[in-house]
């Protein structure tokens, strides 16, 4: 985490920003947040069309469209208008490549006159290397976290979901394999889910706990000592699960310091451990009690020659319906809408009824069709009509406010924080910063992890949950505001975007058209660029306040957030 005595090197340096940057920051933000926050009341809201697609996937997003249109009507809400291109296009390349497009890809999206432009922007993403490095980032964290684990290999963990992302195998494998590996950390990346699950004990109640949520959104932990106050969940359920994990071994294996000759970590695997017959647990009566192998009324033989986890992640994908399916399809619809069908997404049954059951359900059962195809869900998700909605909210819809504790709707776009690593490859791709600061592989890289570690608070609960999006702290907002990476961007060195800008051909609103396109990706509304053309008059020093005016864009509201 960043010092305070770094924190103030840091401020130090900037101190040549003057009253001029604060004003200017201000009254950007001040509008942008205002663009963000609440549309005008549309005389007539245009009905929002969803664009079209292949017609194997036609009939799977018209049901989702009708469902939604359904919910509407019944809870007495007018849907926001449709998205315009800028804001559509920033939101899709946030939620499926994990940054902003850069202004190029903008100004030739908004010309493009194609009435399939949209379905087409989204199998082209799907496509593009920078999904399979998204979708890495997101799982990875998923499965170790932010901070890696000991003797737990990230490299490890990230080769295997690089490959499973990069060849879209089927999500039912990939789970598969990951509930059933063994082996070394690295030679079998996909062993390191389990080895992050196993770092002080190896009765696999932390593994039981973390699987059954990831995988199933299935909460069981609660389970562990007691039945469940508010839902069916009884004690002796949470060690039925249990028991498939418990022929999980760890080896840890050292070797030699060559300077020290002390030992030190070299590496981990994970091994076969014999075990069979019931697992024993104590109630709070005091009672012992066993557990056998059990799956949603699917007894396995306890026997040693059954391998109880192979067993496991054949009946999570057994039948029309299966957990698995409902779990994977509610998180990926959190993800690009901000809520899922449940809150949390991790937690489902009948204690937690879905908002939209029969979208939940049916996508479910599109899915297993589909052979388990992630970028099929995905494809049909991007497509439906809720997701080309704007995220400005009317009056006709202001109740739909999942923050205020209301269920989701979908009547407009929920705005939601960027993660760490959209934040940083956004900036990358907003000024080209990484051609004006350290050079080579080995610096970016090292850059790009010191940057993530400022964001990653773990909130001290049993399976040391992380969050790592910017969540305004003051920490974070001086690291915005005065880091390296934010100097960079506004530097005018050779080679910098901003430097490119005010070199290159174009009068001054143009220039700043082309700063609104690469940071916000949208031009400048009139009061805008009026609210610019006011600083710069009398202004003595025309590279400062570009600069100043560009550092404000960078830390307003409408980059951090991706809405």
């Amino acid at each position: 985490m960043t010092t305070v005595g770094a924190i103030t090197k840091d401020t130090a340096k900037t101190e040549r920003r003057s009253w001029l940057s604060l004003t200017i920051a201000l009254a950007v933000s001040g509008l942008l947040s205002a663009s963000i926050a609440r549309a005008a009341e549309p005389e007539a809201p245009a009905k929002a069309e969803a664009p079209a697609v292949a017609s194997s996937a036609d009939d799977i997003v018209a049901f989702i469209n009708e469902q939604i249109r359904q919910s509407w009507k019944d809870n007495e809400i007018t849907p926001s208008p449709v998205a315009d291109d800028y804001e559509w296009l920033r939101r899709v390349y946030l939620d499926i490549v994990g940054h902003i497009p850069s202004g190029d890809e903008v100004e030739a999206f908004v010309a493009d006159k194609d009435k399939l432009k949209r379905s087409k922007v989204i199998d082209r993403l799907l496509d593009d290397p920078a999904y399979t490095r998204n979708w890495t980032t997101i799982w990875t964290n998923l499965s170790i976290g932010q901070q890696t684990p000991r003797r737990v290999s990230r490299d490890g963990m990230q080769k295997f979901y690089r490959e499973a992302f990069g060849r879209n195998r089927p999500w039912k494998d990939v789970v598969h394999d990951i509930l059933t590996a063994e082996g070394h950390f690295e030679e079998n990346g996909a062993v390191n889910f389990i080895l992050a699950q196993m770092q002080d004990q190896d009765d696999g109640v932390q593994l039981t706990a973390k699987a059954t949520r990831l995988f199933l959104a299935t909460q069981v932990q609660c389970t562990q000592c007691h039945n469940h106050p508010f839902n069916e969940w009884k004690q002796d359920q949470f060690w039925q699960y249990n028991s498939f994990f418990r022929q999980v071994g760890k080896r840890d294996h050292r070797k030699p310091d060559p300077k020290t000759g002390r030992p030190i970590d070299d590496f981990s695997e994970v091994v076969w451990r014999d075990f069979s017959g019931p697992v024993y647990f104590e109630k709070r009566s005091g009672l012992m009690q066993v557990a056998f192998p059990i799956y949603n009324g699917h007894e396995i033989d306890p026997g040693p020659e059954t391998e109880r986890r192979k067993e496991l992640a054949n009946l999570i994908t057994a039948g029309d319906k299966p957990q698995l399916a409902l779990a994977t399809v509610n998180r990926i619809w959190g993800h690009f809408f901000s809520y899922a069908f449940t809150r949390p997404v991790d937690d489902m049954g009948p204690h937690n009824p879905a908002s939209h059951p029969a979208i939940l359900d049916r996508l479910a059962e599109e899915f297993v069709k589909s052979g388990y195809d992630m970028k099929q869900l995905m494809r049909w998700i991007a497509n439906s009509e809720p997701y080309q909605l704007t995220s400005k909210a009317t009056k006709k819809n202001e109740s739909d406010n999942p923050a205020a504790g209301e269920t989701p709707q979908f009547a407009h776009m929920y705005v939601k924080p960027m993660t760490a690593e959209q934040l940083f490859d956004s900036l990358i791709v907003a000024t080209n910063a990484q051609k004006t600061g350290r050079s080579g592989w080995e610096a970016s890289e090292k850059q790009r992890q010191d940057w993530l570690q400022q964001f990653v608070r773990t909130f001290g609960t049993d399976e040391n949950e992380e969050s790592n999006s910017f969540d305004g702290s003051i920490p974070q907002a001086l690291m915005m505001m005065n880091g390296q990476l934010v100097q960079d961007a506004v530097s005018v060195k050779s080679g910098s975007h901003l430097g490119e800008i005010l070199a290159g051909k174009g009068n001054e609103v143009q220039k700043i058209q082309q700063l609104y396109l690469t940071s916000l990706g949208r031009l400048p509304s009139r009061a805008e660029l009026s609210g610019f053309q006011k600083l710069a008059k009398g202004n003595r020093d025309p590279v400062a306040l570009y600069q100043d005016f560009f550092w404000a864009l960078l830390n307003s509201n409408e980059f951090i957030f991706n809405h």
